[in-house]
């Protein structure tokens, strides 16, 4: 008998975060499709057969549509989904313009939701449960005075919420709803923040590399047991004040 080899959606996959979870899913047996703008003429992934890239900006309806019909003509099925594209930038709460926050909520709310309802549509109708994981970020909850970015946390402290509710909304159809919450992660998004301050963000005073979390969303795409959690990969930043 022989197991059938299972694909997984990455958006924002073509650096940092994304391409690092995108290339920890092929190293590891996945199909994967990987979506971002301008994803084709470049990216941090490796060429394989094993991996389809699509062009597009997720907080686009028909982005989300081209997404999951090229999953199902190269490979067949969704069985995961790893919602990770996102923008970020922190500001003092009255410098956010209305554009900001336009900008925040098309890629951070409107790209997850679009591909999230078709992949879980997907989902149901293959009748073999799924697994969604999503990047959200720890200041939403656990927000620091030195890093000010209120109004990028309204959508990834929603992403959080909408999260649980979805767990306990598709538990009974198989359906796995998670969250990962870095803290400090050396990615393009953080480039020309002195590493010095970053440090002091958390108890550990480290800086998370990529794959720490990629590590952490193939746990949660793997642990059948597992939803509704949003699993801190932070160097204890979650904890408070030290």
């Amino acid at each position: 008998m022989t197991t059938k080899q299972k694909s997984i959606i990455v958006t924002g996959a073509s650096q940092g975060i994304g391409a690092a979870i995108a290339t920890l899913f092929l190293d590891r047996g996945y199909n994967v499709v990987g979506t971002s703008r301008h994803i084709s003429s470049k990216n941090e992934l490796r060429q394989s057969d094993h991996l389809a890239l699509v062009d597009g900006d997720i907080g686009q309806t028909a982005t989300a549509q081209h997404v999951v019909k090229t999953a199902l003509e190269r490979f067949g099925s969704v069985d995961a989904l790893v919602n990770n594209a996102g923008v970020f930038f922190p500001k003092p709460f009255l410098d956010y313009s209305t554009e900001d926050f336009r900008v925040l909520s098309s890629t951070n709310l409107e790209g997850f939701i679009y591909i999230t309802q078709l992949v879980v549509k997907q989902m149901l109708s293959q009748k073999s449960n799924g697994s969604i994981v999503s990047i959200t970020a720890t200041i939403a909850d656990h927000p620091l005075a030195a890093l000010t970015a209120s109004v990028p946390m309204i959508t990834k402290g929603g992403i959080n919420a909408i999260s649980r509710s979805l767990a306990m909304e598709y538990a009974k159809q198989g359906i796995r709803v998670n969250a990962v919450a870095p803290g400090v992660v050396a990615t393009p998004l953080l480039q020309g923040v002195p590493d010095e301050f970053l440090r002091t963000l958390s108890p550990l005073g480290t800086i998370a590399a990529s794959k720490d979390i990629a590590e952490a969303v193939f746990y949660l795409t793997e642990a059948s047991q597992v939803t509704g959690e949003v699993l801190h990969v932070d160097g204890g930043m979650h904890l408070g004040k030290w």
